[in-house]
């Protein structure tokens, strides 16, 4: 199996894995664990014009669509690990970390988007969740049970 197909397998569990936090996240939001969706807070950080002139009813539908970009750009690098790496148990979860870790320590404050320090710990421990989520998704074993 070609590092193609190993970073075109990850781009596509990286969508999936998208999806499921966006679940996760749809339900700590409900519970106001979380008040501002990172995804959300982006697009209005980097793109206020563009994202206002979005109507009301279509702005969800514009932050999935870029959640769900991200990652699968985040599943496609998983891809170009080595394998050995990817196929270590803990490698879905420390990568999942390691995004969230990328975003509050990094593009959070490039952005001028509010850190972890500042999120209330239920917050934080939500949006710890839904990247742990992610990484153990992006790094099931692709079907069939070859990568």
């Amino acid at each position: 199996m070609g590092a193609l197909s190993a970073v075109s397998r990850g781009a596509a569990r990286g969508v999936v894995a998208a999806m499921a936090m966006s679940g996760l996240r749809r339900m700590t939001t409900a519970l106001s664990l979380v008040e501002d969706t990172p995804p959300e807070a982006v697009l209005r950080s980097t793109v206020p014009g563009a994202f206002a002139r979005v109507p009301d009813q279509h702005r969800p539908v514009a932050v999935e669509a870029m959640h769900w970009t991200y990652g699968a750009l985040g599943g496609a690098a998983f891809g170009l690990l080595p394998r050995r790496v990817r196929r270590h148990p803990l490698a879905g979860p420390i990568y999942g970390i390691l995004a969230w870790t990328a975003f509050e320590i990094g593009i959070a404050p490039a952005l001028g988007l509010p850190q972890a320090d500042g999120h209330k710990p239920a917050e934080q421990a939500a949006l710890l969740a839904d990247h742990l989520l992610y990484g153990a998704v992006v790094a099931a074993s692709p079907w069939p049970h070859r990568d």
